[in-house]
């Protein structure tokens, strides 16, 4: 069933659970979150993002279509989104293909542009019924990760630039978004060390923004117990991607094929276990 972002965290909030948000850039990873999330009977997100086009994964002319057609014929609610769209004109084309939901990142450009941009790309989507998601605060880059952040190099300095909770309430007021995704202490991609989470912020942020929906970026590595408390505190999606592809990428390292079919068949068991845990946590199962 295909249904947009606010309708699937109107679900998440009514029965304070987070939702997960899962990439999609082949049809393997697709059927993998799908069929796990059918099998758990949650709602799911499925995303394509700007950077897949940039890593030459899939561009999204060819991978929106099947994206809509297993949101269409899934047996639970199934989100079609958008994500860490830069370019307005790029979301502007994700629209017309039939994203029900879109994220415009201007996370790294001066407040007044980021809050004018996010406006007109509000204006666009709910024209036609869509969703927006934005981004306040940097969620900086760590090794090996590609949902939206630059690849760190070893040397990489940066670090993330917490969300303000005052900002964040002119944000969301000013710009009429539908969720905000914030930052508190994750990042994008494999973590060297144990994200360190600031709980109160979150808090702060769910009591400023006057319980809007906060969404979670950098979710892979973060302790169950951890993701349990975001949830607590008001998290309602969670973007997920690298553990779920790195469990792909395991179960085929270490095997001998001759048929490639065997070798996506594998990795997707693996994928589709791996997000069954993930939505089971999310979803408090």
């Amino acid at each position: 069933m295909l249904v947009n972002l606010k309708e699937i965290l109107k679900i998440a909030e009514e029965k304070k659970i987070a939702i997960g948000c899962f990439n999609a850039p082949n049809l393997t990873c697709l059927r993998a979150v799908v069929k796990a999330a059918e099998e758990l009977g949650r709602p799911v997100v499925l995303t394509h993002a700007q950077l897949h086009e940039d890593k030459g994964l899939v561009s999204m002319d060819e991978i929106t279509p099947a994206m809509l057609l297993y949101a269409k014929k899934a047996t639970v609610p199934v989100c079609v989104h958008l994500d860490h769209g830069t370019d307005i004109e790029y979301i502007r084309h994700g629209l017309e293909l039939g994203y029900t939901s879109v994220m415009y990142d201007g996370s790294e450009l001066p407040l007044e542009e980021n809050i004018k941009n996010t406006k007109l790309v509000v204006e666009m989507a709910h024209a036609q019924g869509a969703s927006v998601e934005a981004e306040l605060g940097s969620m900086g880059a760590r090794r090996g990760g590609f949902g939206g952040a630059t690849e760190a190099s070893e040397n990489d300095t940066r670090v993330s630039i917490y969300t303000d909770p005052d900002t964040a309430s002119e944000f969301v007021q000013t710009t009429g978004v539908d969720a905000l995704a914030c930052a508190f202490g994750t990042a994008h991609g494999f973590y060297a060390d144990a994200p360190k989470l600031d709980f109160e912020r979150i808090s702060a942020l769910r009591e400023a923004m006057n319980c809007l929906p906060i969404v979670m970026h950098g979710g892979s590595g973060v302790s169950e117990e951890d993701f349990r408390e975001v949830i607590r505190r008001g998290v309602r999606k969670i973007n997920y991607y690298t553990y779920m592809s790195k469990a792909g990428g395991e179960a085929v390292s270490n095997k001998t094929y001759t048929q490639f079919h065997d070798v996506l068949l594998d990795a997707e068991k693996a994928m589709f276990e791996d997000v069954k845990k993930a939505i089971s946590v999310y979803s408090n199962i």
